[in-house]
């Protein structure tokens, strides 16, 4: 009879602990744009309809809430901010991260009229340091996010870059170009905390272009259990950047699915990919 209790309790505990996840999981997708799963027309902010001619979100957490989030923005003079981040770890830690991650952006992009990403990025940095109490003691709180950040100058007819450890690509008729990142995250950094580098590019008809966090090359799977990779990223990216990015979210869903079924293996991180022509 006491086990029995014992086991009632804990199923109890359980269920009060799932209900809680999945209530801050509504909370933190509250914060996204628009659903991923499912996108209309009216739940996609219409700036983004106005300046992007065709795009797509993957968002694929591991558990039921997300360290990998999306961020979407427009300035007062028209610049369209597109960022994807990965917060240190998953599952509920890294929603924690994501929501400060959302909220400091805010701040940074809404009050302070910043709209240049490596600028972007060292306030943030600097925020998330001092939020966080970062000074590089012993036991302290080393999280922190790693980072795509994409502004789109429409005037200039320019996308400008920055990047803490996450990369852009670039797919201009039917060529990849990799568009590096600084390899530091947004955070504290054992070594020298340096400026962040900004990238200009001149935008050209038909230009496709993708962030993400490291989640899909990362993930296991495939006839012998081993990881997607980087390469065969870039090979699939490629192979679908013709397709309306509607039709290429399918395929990419679709196809790591399919690997980790072949496999047999579990989701190990989250997956967030943005692409925009």
């Amino acid at each position: 009879i006491k086990l029995e209790k014992r086991n009632a309790l804990i199923e109890e505990q359980k269920k009060d602990i799932e209900d809680s996840i999945i209530y801050a999981g509504r909370i933190q997708q509250a914060m996204l744009p628009f659903i991923p799963d499912n996108p209309t027309k009216e739940e996609i902010p219409q700036y983004l309809v106005d300046n992007i001619k065709e795009g797509c979100i993957i968002h694929k957490p591991k558990d039921i809430v997300s360290g990998d989030f999306y961020y979407t923005n427009i300035t007062p003079d028209g610049k369209v901010i597109l960022l994807v981040g990965d917060c240190t770890g998953h599952g509920v830690p890294g929603a924690f991260m994501s929501i400060l991650g959302n909220s400091l952006l805010n701040e940074v992009i809404n009050e302070k009229g910043i709209s240049e990403p490596h600028w972007i990025l060292e306030e943030l940095r600097s925020k998330i340091i001092s939020t966080l109490n970062q000074k590089g003691e012993f036991g302290e709180s080393r999280d922190g996010m790693d980072m795509a950040l994409c502004v789109i100058d429409k005037n200039k007819g320019s996308l400008f870059f920055a990047g803490a450890y996450n990369p852009l690509y670039l797919i201009r008729k039917g060529e990849l170009l990799e568009y590096k990142a600084d390899s530091q995250p947004v955070g504290y950094h054992t070594g020298e905390l340096k400026p962040f580098t900004q990238i200009e590019i001149q935008m050209e008809e038909g230009d496709a272009f993708y962030i993400f966090s490291d989640g899909y090359a990362d993930q296991f799977g495939g006839p012998k259990g081993k990881k997607f990779m980087t390469k065969r990223f870039k090979k699939l990216l490629v192979e679908v950047s013709d397709k309306h990015m509607n039709d290429q979210r399918e395929i990419l869903i679709d196809t790591i699915v399919k690997w980790m079924e072949e496999g047999n293996e579990e989701q190990i991180d989250d997956i967030c990919i943005m692409s925009f022509r």
